[in-house]
């Protein structure tokens, strides 16, 4: 495990990017960061932990709602800069209430934010 862990290019501050995708979805859920301990973590118990740079520590993803990630793979880029973590998400991935994280797009015509898909549980039945 130990060469797992040597081929993976932490930057400066410890921490990896890390895209969370559904497998059964096929759609990008979040952009986490991990430091290797989270990497660890994850990798021993099958759910996605990430470190929460806002509040500087370790977190299980789902940690309050339980909408948890599953993870079926950990796949390190060519030069292992970041991850590809394939998941089954429980629920939701975003703490808004949607699926993914990537629930808008930008309408040029417009000018302005669109909702292109829906929202799977409000946030104020769950936090």
């Amino acid at each position: 495990m130990e060469s797992f862990f040597e081929s993976l290019n932490f930057n400066e501050n410890g921490l990896i990017p890390a895209i969370i995708f559904d497998g059964d979805a096929r759609e990008v859920l979040t952009l986490c960061y991990m430091t290797r301990e989270a990497l660890e973590k994850t990798m021993e118990t099958g759910k996605v932990h990430l470190f929460r740079r806002s509040r500087g520590r370790l977190m299980i993803k789902g940690e309050k709602s339980g909408h948890v990630q599953l993870v079926r793979e950990v796949r390190p880029d060519c030069a292992g800069n970041s991850l590809l973590i394939v998941v089954e998400q429980k629920v939701a991935a975003c703490h808004v209430g949607y699926f993914s994280c990537y629930y808008r797009a930008w309408d040029a015509e417009n000018e302005r934010w669109r909702i292109v898909s829906e929202q799977v549980f409000r946030p104020e039945e769950v936090y």
